[in-house]
């Protein structure tokens, strides 16, 4: 290429970078109601900064945590690999349920499709009571064990609050998880319904209803972290509310489950659902005697589409835990995270100062990281040997998860796939942007104790995505 034509290209690339940024800054001086805001973006191929605005702070990254999560998952666990969970009947005669961390354990959809809708709640714990049947399993002597040692007990990270345990989004984490460890309870007038439909939860309904056109008001309340849940509140006449509560123990839960799936296939059962738990520090002794029946899972690429596309917290903590007890023997919230540092300083080549995490999945309120954290993991990626199944693991802007109705569109496989992120005091989106000028964009937006509506702050961040495109 001649000299001033190399010269006009790199003018033009300077003067497009600089429009860049130009539009960039328009766009963060817009409103000041929105907050503490951070902004990298680089060219994915090679990790060029482009725009940089408080790149280097630390910020509240809500679910983009999940990024970090996903890189470490498929880094140490890879791709393919699977969790497999047993039923072994012990020389005493009890019957114990071995988890093993298995995330998908529901009736979730693997790999995900945004089409599909889920199955029954409880079709794995069928499948297991079916092949347990089929080996002629008529009389069980001992108890259905729910047995969750394999991690030890310790459902909610430092920082989940109070309010959290509360939601679905934040349901107790344990290395044997059904149903994402949540019950479905749907009220239709004085009609309730719970699914999955066993005796587990008992519920206190003193909803009421009220004439048509009041706005729906229902409010729930935990006795004492127990199993007893208080709804109150009111419906208008012909409609109907949904709430989705988390369980207390999903070891027991999970036995609970197995236990009537058996017990409705005519297997007579002497004893009585239970759960095994073991403490932080505690060895973990393997269970041994017949092997009844498993479950192997899909594959971790698939289970790592789910957890991002939808955002499930769970999932997160979980593979975090396992990532721990793979590599350091301990499948604590502890040993993923001391697996997660050593990562990010070793193998991307990240600066400690850059994070400061509690958790796997970004719910808990001291989980620190900054933007340019970000935008490296995203640029590693979109440089390895798995950048496609990388992107493929993103939601797509207009297409699916928790973008399917923002940033649209897709079409021909440019525009954004990025991670969404949301709490209180917290917003985020952290992905890729295909630009008509740069190519590939990584790029990563955090805000945090903005004043703003959410809303408001949430069209502002799709304005910055947007601006990437062109």
């Amino acid at each position: 290429m001649r000299p001033y034509v190399v010269a006009l290209a790199c003018f033009a690339t300077a003067c497009s970078a600089a429009d860049l940024e130009q539009r960039l800054d328009a766009l963060t001086a817009e409103s000041p109601a929105l907050g503490f805001a951070g902004i990298h973006v680089v060219e994915a191929s090679t990790g060029k900064t482009l725009y940089s605005k408080n790149a280097d702070r630390l910020f509240l990254p809500a679910s983009n945590l999940k990024i970090l999560t996903s890189a470490l998952a498929l880094e140490r666990l890879r791709p393919d690999y699977r969790f497999t969970t047993r039923v072994v009947r012990e020389p005493s005669g009890d019957v114990v349920m071995i988890g093993s961390g298995d995330p998908s354990l529901s009736g979730r959809t693997f790999p995900y499709s945004k089409d599909q809708r889920p199955g029954p709640p409880l079709q794995a714990i069928e499948q297991l009571a079916d092949a347990i049947a089929a080996r002629g399993v008529q009389r069980i002597d001992g108890d259905i064990v729910g047995d969750d040692r394999l991690f030890p007990w310790d459902p909610y990270p430092s920082s989940w609050t109070e309010d959290d345990t509360l939601r679905d989004y934040g349901a107790p984490v344990s290395a044997l998880s059904v149903n994402d460890n949540t019950v479905t309870v749907s009220i239709f007038s004085t009609t309730l319904t719970l699914s999955p439909a066993f005796e587990y939860l008992t519920i206190d309904n003193r909803v009421k209803t009220s004439a048509r056109g009041v706005e729906s008001a229902v409010n729930v309340r935990r006795v004492a972290r127990s199993r007893q849940w208080q709804l109150t509140g009111a419906i208008p006449l012909g409609s109907s509310a949904t709430e989705i509560l988390p369980v207390d123990d999903p070891a027991l839960f999970a036995a609970s489950a197995l236990y009537d799936a058996l017990t409705r296939r005519g297997i007579a059962i002497h004893g009585r659902p239970v759960a095994r738990h073991r403490g932080l520090g505690e060895p973990y002794l393997a269970v041994e005697g017949e092997e009844l029946a498993s479950r192997t899972s899909p594959p971790l690429a698939d289970l790592l589409q789910v957890m991002d596309k939808i955002s499930e917290n769970l999932h997160a903590e979980l593979l975090l835990r396992e990532v721990g007890r793979v590599t350091r023997g301990e499948g604590s919230t502890a040993a993923g995270l001391a697996e997660m540092t050593a990562y990010l300083t070793a193998t991307a080549g990240a600066q400690p100062g850059d994070w400061r995490l509690e958790d796997g999945s970004g719910l808990a309120r001291n989980t620190l990281v900054t933007p340019r954290l970000l935008t490296q993991i995203l640029t590693r990626e979109a440089q390895s040997a798995d950048s496609a199944l990388w992107a493929s693991l993103l939601p797509a802007g207009g297409e699916d998860g928790t973008l399917s109705r923002r940033l649209c569109c897709m079409s021909g496989g440019r525009g954004v796939r990025a991670k969404t992120g949301t709490l209180n005091r917290a917003l985020a989106l952290s992905g890729y942007a295909d630009s008509t000028t740069h190519g590939q964009l990584a790029f990563s937006i955090l805000v945090n104790d903005f004043q703003a509506p959410p809303a408001e702050v949430t069209q502002w961040i799709d304005k910055i995505a947007t601006a990437l495109l062109e």
